[in-house]
């Protein structure tokens, strides 16, 4: 088959959808809005990714997999309720939860999954969900298609937050509050600490997705819940074994074997799918254990994140004053935006550059994902590449 070659659509119907497809696709190629998959090359620095410590690398998270792969073979074969539950899921089940202290949990295919399960299937149509304006959209999505009523508060704003339990409180069975820990486009994250305040004087149910907070923040790694030491009030959390922990898959966590028991017996994202390869499993748990004994590489990315943004605020690139490895700098428009991305890749700086939808319109941006194995040396040059795209 040759991909090159106009598709012919002969039936009038199916020319019409293939227009209607065309139509949109330029409108948002003439909007610089159009996404692509792209295989990057000649880049001498990936500052796009997540691996925030390099483990895909890593000799042992190798092994890990290639030890689970060898036991349990390349496929589980099968949907957890089957039979593709095996010793090494367990394994990894347990050790997350001794990790981030909950008596139980269960796993899923990716983060997106996860999210969906549990803000699809455990808000009912009694109640009410309070989130994040700039939660990720795997929730915003899931909270469309859920029973449940749904309001965003202002963005870390735990004022917005308290005025809409007060007002609500008494009009709903339960309420439910989720956020991301550190929030996946900005690197910014709310205070937790205020969070569980506010959860003491108005109870709700507390969801927290610590996809970019785990391996970044606590003295384990455990993520920001961890960090702020509030890991016992977390009702559910959510996380990914794809970023720090340089796998791939998800984890749901909960103070209640009731709440797996139930999301067990109907989530679909979790029931009607072949479940994570061992390979996957074996990388994810060989990672916990070298994150855990992470402490002088997780203090020394936060180090680096704090004075890589000092730098951009010092330049005049509009960033934010958090820590995390997520470092945002505001363009502003979208042509903008892939020119400095383009100009930095042709000075071997691979970075990401994100748009509307993404990002509300007027902030396209790029996102610098730091990782513990940067130079302060490499990031002088990024800088400097930058001051020079701004100048000319």
């Amino acid at each position: 088959m040759n991909a090159n070659r106009p598709y012919v659509f002969s039936n009038p119907l199916t020319h019409s959808f293939h227009q209607r497809l065309e139509k949109q696709v330029q409108h948002l190629k003439d909007e610089n809005l159009f996404r692509e998959v792209r295989e990057f090359q000649n880049y001498r620095l990936n500052l796009s990714g997540n691996d925030y410590f390099q483990l895909r690398f890593h000799p042992q998270v190798l092994a890990g997999a290639r030890q689970a792969a060898e036991n349990f073979g390349s496929g589980s074969g099968a949907s957890p309720l089957l039979s593709g539950f095996l010793p090494c899921h367990r394994k990894l089940l347990e050790t997350l939860c001794e990790w981030k202290h909950k008596p139980c949990g269960m796993l899923f295919n990716t983060g997106f999954l996860a999210n969906q399960a549990v803000l699809k299937h455990l808000p009912g149509k009694n109640d009410l969900v309070l989130a994040d304006k700039l939660i990720h959209h795997s929730i915003a999505q899931a909270l469309v298609q859920g029973q449940a009523r749904f309001k965003r508060y202002h963005h870390l704003d735990l004022d917005h937050l308290r005025e809409l339990l007060e007002k609500y409180k008494s009009e709903y069975e339960t309420i439910f509050v989720v956020t991301e820990s550190v929030f996946s486009m900005d690197g910014d994250h709310p205070d937790l600490d205020r969070l569980v305040e506010l959860k003491h004087k108005v109870p709700f149910i507390l969801v927290l997705d610590e996809a970019h907070g785990t391996g970044a923040y606590g003295p384990a790694g455990g993520g920001l819940a961890e960090e702020m030491n509030v890991l016992d009030e977390i009702d559910i959390l959510v996380g990914t074994l794809g970023k720090a922990l340089a796998s791939a898959g998800a984890y749901v966590l909960a103070a209640s074997q009731t709440v797996v028991d139930y999301l067990t017996n109907h989530a679909g994202e979790y029931i009607y799918s072949t479940f994570l390869s061992p390979a996957q499993v074996g990388a994810a748990t060989s990672a916990i254990e070298i994150l855990r004994q992470g402490t002088d590489k997780r203090q020394a990315l936060r180090a680096m994140s704090r004075k890589f943004r000092c730098q951009l605020d010092e330049s005049r690139w509009e960033t934010n004053d958090f820590d995390s490895p997520i470092v945002p700098v505001v363009v502003g428009e979208a042509d903008e935006t892939l020119k400095l991305r383009d100009h930095l890749l042709k000075h071997g700086y691979l970075v990401g550059a994100v748009r509307p939808p993404t990002v509300p319109r007027g902030t396209s941006r790029l996102r610098v994902s730091l990782h513990s194995e940067v130079t302060e040396s490499e990031l002088n040059d990024l800088l400097t590449a930058m001051n020079q795209w701004k100048k000319n």
